[in-house]
C-alpha cells in the first residue's frame, strides 16, 4: 500500500505559490526524508495531508483515504509531532500521555511511553514548566500512541541534544521495524541522512529530486573528496590535478593531494600523481554529504 500520495498538488495563497504541481509516492513502511529551504513548501504540504489546508488544484491521498474527505480516518491512524504547538497545560507529562492514550482509545502504558522517550524522570511534573526539548520528547510520546500507521515529524530533533537526537533516530528506526511508515521532515541534514531511505527536496514549492542519498548523488554528479598520500607532492602536480575534467577543487596537505572531484576524474587523479613521478602510499575516499547534495539541488540556498 502507498501510504502518501500527492498527485499534481498545487496551493497558492493570493498571489503567491507555496505548492506547484507536486507529485510524490511514499511507499508504506519506508522512512521518507523531505526537505527544503525555509519557505520552500514543507510545512504547507504536511497541512495537506492533515486537511488543515486544501490544496488549490490536485488530490492527496493518506493511507488508501483522500486526506480531505476522510479526515478523521486519516488522523486516527497517524501519529503527528507537529513543528509549532501551543503552551501545554498544567497537567504533568504523564497526565498528557494518558489524556492521549484515553482520546485515542489505545492500549498503550503510559509509564513505557514516557520511559521510551526519555522523560520519566520528569513524568509528574507540570509539562508547562519543561524545556524546549523535554517538549519535543513528550509530543513525540503523544504521537506514538496508538502505533500509528503513519508518523508525521516535522523538525523532531529541534531543541534536543546529541543524546536526545540520538534516542529520536533510535525510536524513527524501530518504528519503522514495526511497520509505520515515517514521514521525516527537517532542515538538520545530518538527521536525515542518518535514518532515511529516500529523500524529497523541494525548492520553492516544487519537487525537483525524490531518491536514495545514493541515487541523488549519481544524477546530481555532486563531487566528493579524494585524498592521495605520497611519498612527496612534487612541483606542479596540484596545478596538473586541478585540470583534471571533474575536479572541482585541489589543495595540498602535507605529502597528499586532496581533490574535490566526480567519482570518474579518481582514476585520473591517481595517474596524474603516478606520472609526476610520485610513489601512491595510500588513497581515501568520502562521499558527497547530503548537505552538499541539498545545496546542488537547491541552487546553495
Amino acid at each position: 500500500m502507498v501510504a502518501i500520495d500527492l498527485t499534481d498538488v498545487t496551493k497558492t495563497y493570493g498571489d503567491v505559490t507555496a505548492l506547484q504541481s507536486v507529485d510524490l509516492t511514499v511507499e508504506d513502511g519506508e522512512v521518507f526524508g523531505f526537505l527544503g529551504p525555509n519557505g520552500a513548501g514543507k510545512s504547507t504540504t504536511i497541512d495537506i495531508l492533515l486537511d488543515h489546508a486544501r490544496p488549490t488544484a490536485g488530490r492527496a491521498a493518506v493511507l488508501g483515504m483522500d486526506a480531505q474527505d476522510e479526515t478523521v480516518a486519516v488522523r486516527e491512524r497517524t501519529g503527528v509531532l507537529p513543528e509549532t504547538f501551543g503552551p501545554l497545560g498544567e497537567m504533568t507529562g504523564r497526565q498528557h500521555v494518558e489524556f492521549t492514550v484515553e482520546a485515542k482509545d489505545a492500549a498503550d502504558d503510559p509509564d513505557r511511553i514516557v520511559e521510551r522517550v526519555g522523560i520519566d524522570h520528569a513524568a509528574d511534573r507540570p509539562a508547562s514548566g519543561y524545556s524546549k526539548g523535554m517538549t519535543q520528547r513528550l509530543m513525540l510520546g503523544m504521537a506514538l500512541v496508538g502505533e500509528p500507521d503513519l508518523l508525521i515529524l516535522d523538525e523532531p530533533t529541534t531543541g534536543l541534544d546529541p543524546n536526545g537526537a540520538r534516542q529520536m533516530r533510535e525510536i524513527v528506526r524501530a518504528e519503522a521495524e514495526r511497520g509505520a511508515t515515517v514521514f521525516f521532515s527537517s532542515h538538520i541534514l545530518q538527521q536525515v541522512e542518518a535514518v532515511c531511505d529516500r529523500v524529497g527536496i523541494l525548492d520553492y514549492g516544487n519537487l525537483v529530486a525524490v531518491d536514495s542519498i545514493d541515487g541523488l548523488r549519481e544524477a546530481a554528479g555532486t563531487t566528493g573528496e579524494m585524498t592521495v598520500t605520497l611519498d612527496g607532492v612534487p612541483d606542479g602536480l596540484a596545478e596538473d590535478v586541478e585540470t583534471i575534467e571533474g575536479v572541482t577543487s585541489v589543495r595540498t596537505d602535507g605529502d597528499a593531494i586532496v581533490a574535490g572531484c566526480e567519482n570518474p576524474a579518481k582514476g585520473s587523479v591517481v595517474r596524474t600523481c603516478q606520472q609526476a613521478g610520485a610513489t601512491v602510499e595510500n588513497i581515501e575516499t568520502s562521499e558527497a554529504s547530503l548537505e552538499d547534495l541539498f545545496a546542488a539541488y537547491t541552487g546553495g540556498a
